[in-house]
């Protein structure tokens, strides 16, 4: 029996649909009177151990037992996929062998991968590589099965990703956790190896705008009449002349309307100008290569305001209907043998009408072949493209439409011609002045005729260059008219989600290290095609930013978290060189062991820099009468309440009055009730359901009572001699009250008489 472990439900059930007849148990399909079973995963089906299931100790933080690292990595079932957890279990024990079937990338090899170990398995598995899930491709697939050896090093990528992150994220999360605390911030301090830097990026973008200045700055535009036409130009400056800023922009207006009035009197006198040079270069543009998963995701943003997760969303579900090939793809390139599917695809779109994509596809022509098919460019997976099956636009969401429908535009254009034009550079001298006039004729309009009734993205920049006439070096021109135009330099703009995952993916631009720069360009940024989303997301979640309108701002938090971090962890240097280890451990180049090690000394510097850190104390808190460390606003088993944040060395409390410590009420209690289960004072509290009664060392006893006439109610539980008898109203019964044991020790209730437990 062959069993295929696929990655999600709805992937299984598309591997299925293409084996044969099949038959739906629990938890996986029959093919074929069982020969075949297909099952699957719900994503990751196994999570790592939290620090407190290693060592109890660490379930408090402590910045004492930091670093954790752990002597062996575990794994444990999640609760939610435990029953399907068990299905596989059993099926792989009947299995002949077994396919891996996860998603062909790292993360998708080891879900299935880390299944397989956490069993045992013994059985031969093969590895099945699925980038399109229509009949064809599977068909293709299946009798390409490979040894699922051969993607050890793309498993151990992954898993060196999940425990990198581990390593990260719990340690320095708790360090600068505890730091901030001391300070008396109250927030929890999320540190991540992607998701830090990438906050980081939106704080700094937002601190370059309030630093900005508009600088004011002056353009003398001329236009000239030669006989066969007109020809705009600007002018052009000379190098240290008076008025100029370090960037050669003229401050000052009166030096433009000088200019522009010694050109016009030039004019009048009957001093010609006259082309001293013309340069024509006949240029091209090859067609635009189809899109890999950040780059739809950044298109898609900027043109439809859609989110990356919005983007990955509706491009799965497209995947899972088979129109689409695998959605998380890094790679812009096709695989040659694809060269086969194309008419079949381009019969398909003739029969949609949306945005005159019948027309085009019917001048498509298949024997053309762009840039984009280059076997060397692919990995494990290719560009995004329309696969075989025709779409039904009328039963997709506008989302999916709209992404589907750019998605065949990019692939059609492979199969136009390439775009050509002439550019042209007229260089004209009038009265000792310099003018550059820029031009373009479209020479052969070839894949660029799909996109023409496009609208321009609003954010884009810059002005189609004009089409100028047919001129020659020596031609005598006349001045037609001139104007000085004020423009004001704008702030760099906000990032959106769109920009951010682009600026993620472009890393190189915004490393500090500008040495590193030129040798990260090749490298695929940080995070992956398949976390930028939810990374983003998370940043959201996390209320680290926010968004106003459609750009990302950070919140008083992210700025907070970012200004107490080192460079080391803002700034996305080291996280890219991790990332390009990633894809060294993938490729065999570097074992999972040494780039652990590497990662355990780097947390060890990191550690030792927020150790040292010092924060400012946060100004606005009360401070503690006793300490005078600042107080922190706790949520307790029942109620707020003030402590001091140098606990446990001054354990100083005080109840919280409208949003501050009630220090007042504190003294006035002179209350001496002893807590019968540590010996501390008893402190009366009003919680959400009334008054009761709370051992004032709640962080380690969570001694309760019920309150009569402001005393506590002291009894023990007349069953089990352990627990005390608290107090309920019953849930059948308004009005009705009775006592329980506090230990839950399955005593029968006492009922309530005039406020105490009737025991008699």
């Amino acid at each position: 029996m062959r069993l295929f472990i696929a990655e999600k439900p709805s992937l299984g059930r598309a591997i299925a649909e293409n084996l044969g007849k099949g038959t739906s148990k629990d938890g996986c399909i029959e093919i074929n009177n069982g020969q075949d079973i297909v099952t699957w995963c719900f994503g990751h089906v196994l999570e790592q151990y939290d620090p407190g299931e290693y060592d109890e100790r660490y379930k408090k933080w402590a910045m004492d037992d930091l670093p954790i690292v752990p002597d062996e990595w575990k794994l444990k079932v999640k609760k939610d996929a435990a029953k399907q957890f068990k299905i596989i279990k059993e099926l792989a024990k009947k299995a002949d062998y077994i396919i891996n079937a996860g998603d062909p990338d790292r993360e998708g090899q080891l879900l299935i991968d880390e299944v397989l170990l956490y069993i045992s398995n013994k059985k031969p598995v093969k590895r099945i590589l699925l980038n399109a899930l229509d009949q064809k491709s599977v068909v293709q697939a299946l009798g390409d099965l490979r040894d699922n050896k051969d993607y050890t090093g793309l498993r151990d990528s992954a898993l060196a990703r999940s425990q990198a992150d581990w390593l990260v994220g719990m340690n320095l999360s708790r360090a600068y956790t505890i730091k901030s605390r001391d300070a008396g911030y109250d927030s929890v301090v999320h540190v991540g190896r992607v998701q830090t830097p990438t906050l980081a990026l939106v704080v700094r973008r937002e601190e370059e705008i309030r630093q900005f200045r508009p600088t004011t700055h002056y353009v003398l535009q001329v236009t000239w009449q030669h006989e066969n036409g007109s020809i705009p130009t600007a002018w052009k400056c000379k190098p240290d002349m008076e008025g100029l800023d370090s960037e050669n922009r003229l401050l000052s207006k009166e030096i433009a309307e000088g200019l522009l009035s010694k050109i016009e009197s030039a004019a009048n006198h009957g001093d010609g100008a006259q082309i001293i040079a013309v340069e024509q270069k006949k240029k091209q543009e090859g067609q635009r290569l189809p899109y890999s998963l950040s780059t739809l995701q950044v298109e898609a943003g900027r043109r439809f305001g859609l989110s990356p997760q919005q983007v990955l969303d509706a491009m799965q579900s497209l995947y899972e209907m088979k129109l689409t090939t695998y959605p998380r793809s890094d790679c812009e390139y096709l695989p040659t043998n694809q060269l086969s599917d194309a008419a079949a695809v381009i019969r398909n779109i003739e029969g949609i009408s949306e945005e005159h994509l019948d027309e085009f596809a019917a001048r498509a022509d298949v024997k053309i072949v762009s840039r984009a098919w280059n076997d060397a460019k692919i990995s494990a997976h290719h560009a995004l493209i329309p696969t075989t099956v025709p779409a039904d636009l009328t039963k997709l969401s506008d989302e999916q439409k709209k992404l589907y429908l750019l998605v065949v535009k990019a692939y059609l254009a492979q199969f136009y011609p390439i775009h050509t034009y002439q550019a042209t550079k007229v260089i004209i001298s009038c009265a000792d002045e310099e003018f550059v006039g820029n031009g373009k004729t479209i020479l052969t309009m070839g894949w660029k005729e799909i996109y023409q009734k496009d609208k321009k993205d609003p954010d884009e920049d810059g002005e189609e260059a004009p089409v100028l006439p047919a001129v020659a070096e020596g031609d005598v021109i006349r001045y037609d008219h001139g104007v000085v135009k004020e423009k004001v330099t704008t702030p760099p703009k906000r990032f959106t989600d769109a920009t951010l995952l682009q600026a993620m993916k472009e890393i190189h631009k915004y490393v500090k290290d500008k040495e590193l720069a030129a040798s990260l360009k090749e490298c695929k940024g940080i995070g992956t095609e398949a976390t930028r989303a939810g990374i983003i997301e998370g940043l959201k979640k996390a209320r680290s930013v926010a968004t106003e309108k459609k750009y990302l701002v950070p919140t008083e938090l992210g700025r907070m978290v970012i200004s107490m971090l080192p460079d080391k962890i803002t700034y996305p240097d080291t996280t890219a060189l991790w990332e390009a280890d990633l894809d060294r451990i993938a490729d065999g180049s570097i074992p999972l062991d040494s780039f652990l090690t590497k990662q355990v000394d780097i947390l060890n510097e990191l550690l030792a820099d927020a150790k040292n850190v010092q924060l400012q104390t946060n100004k606005d808190l009360p401070t503690c009468p006793n300490c005078g460390k600042p107080m922190r606003l706790r949520k307790g088993k029942f109620g707020a309440f003030w402590g001091c944040s140098g606990y446990p060395d001054c354990k100083t409390m005080a109840p919280d009055k409208k949003g501050k410590p009630d220090f007042a009420a504190k003294k006035e209690d002179k209350r001496t009730d002893k807590c019968p289960r540590c010996g501390k004072v008893l402190r009366q509290v009003k919680g959400k359901f009334g008054t009761f009664w709370s051992c004032e060392d709640r962080e380690v006893c969570n001694a309760a009572f019920s309150d009569h006439k402001d005393k506590p109610v002291i009894v023990v539980c007349p069953e089990c001699g352990k627990g005390y008898l608290k107090r309920a109203e019953s849930k059948k019964k308004k009005g009705v009250y009775y006592w329980y044991c506090s230990d839950r020790c399955g005593a029968a209730p006492v009922w309530d008489k005039d406020g105490l437990p009737n025991l008699s």
